[in-house]
């Protein structure tokens, strides 16, 4: 739906694609333990509601240029209903950014941030934030790190088959054919949630013995592409370094960059992530 200063998404339930990972904060019985009404929907699931609205905003340059850069405010729960929202860029068709925000059925704010395509002048909703630093030796669980810490380097790649087994089990709120089969630029592109993976999901596994014990979950997350999109099942080479440490008095939090480089060095997109660790989730934390 459009009117002239909004862009709403459909109503859709996003699902908690991870809940059958015990221990987690996809877990209904440790996220509950931990406060929370059930299993969560991860962020950067989240994140998969708006492409139809970039791409009806932005075009297919979205995923050339484009960011989407999301704060997390509620967590829901499998199937909860969610609605995602655009502000309507300028008609000039120039570089711009918009506020994004999803909203539950009740009007509960999910995710708040900014989209954008090409190079705005004003910096994203991440990037323009307050990252509120604090001395590592004050923190437990994330004392060993330090910001400027080199995450180190890997080799990975947005997995096609569970992209695919995704959207052919009904589980993707918002499939584009681009996902699976031919797009704009030849080959099936990789969805917001499988760029997020990529820039994640390998390049912490040398730091995570580090923390020890502990629940995490998506406190916010910025993707962007430089020279996208991101392809399916393409190898890249993935770089990363810790920016801030910080804490809440329920969470220790670690804000981090990463990057995808080609074959040829070249940056085809980059993330910024803020992870939340749960102090009561820490042995550190037993009191």
């Amino acid at each position: 739906m459009r009117t002239d200063d909004v862009i709403a998404g459909a109503v859709r339930t996003p699902r908690n694609l991870s809940a059958h990972a015990a221990g987690s904060i996809h877990d209904d019985a440790t996220a509950t333990a931990l406060g929370f009404r059930g299993g969560t929907v991860a962020g950067s699931i989240h994140m998969d509601q708006f492409p139809p609205l970039l791409l009806n905003a932005f075009g297919p340059r979205w995923f050339e240029t484009g960011s989407l850069s999301l704060y997390f405010r509620h967590a829901t729960t499998d199937g909860e209903a969610v609605r995602a929202r655009l502000g309507q860029p300028p008609a000039d068709g120039g570089d711009a950014q918009v506020r994004a925000w999803a909203i539950t059925a009740d009007d509960v704010l999910v995710a708040d941030g900014t989209a954008a395509a090409g190079s705005p002048q004003e910096p994203s909703a991440l990037y323009s934030r307050d990252l509120r630093p604090e001395d590592p030796a004050e923190l437990r669980i994330l004392k060993a790190l330090r910001p400027g810490d080199v995450l180190g380097e890997c080799r990975s790649a947005a997995d096609g088959a569970r992209q695919r087994a995704v959207i052919d089990g009904g589980a993707m709120t918002e499939p584009l054919d681009w996902y699976t089969g031919a797009s704009p630029w030849g080959r099936p592109i990789a969805a917001p949630s499988a760029v997020v993976s990529l820039l994640y999901a390998d390049l912490l596994r040398g730091i995570r013995d580090s923390m020890g014990e502990h629940v995490g979950l998506f406190g916010a997350i910025e993707i962007r592409f430089l020279v996208g999109p991101v392809f399916l099942d393409r190898g890249y080479r993935v770089t990363g370094e810790i920016v801030a440490l910080s804490q809440t008095p329920k969470t220790e939090v670690m804000w981090f960059d990463s990057r995808a480089l080609d074959e040829n060095a070249t940056v085809i997109a980059k993330m910024r992530m803020m992870l939340r660790q749960m102090k009561q989730s820490s042995p550190l934390y037993a009191e």
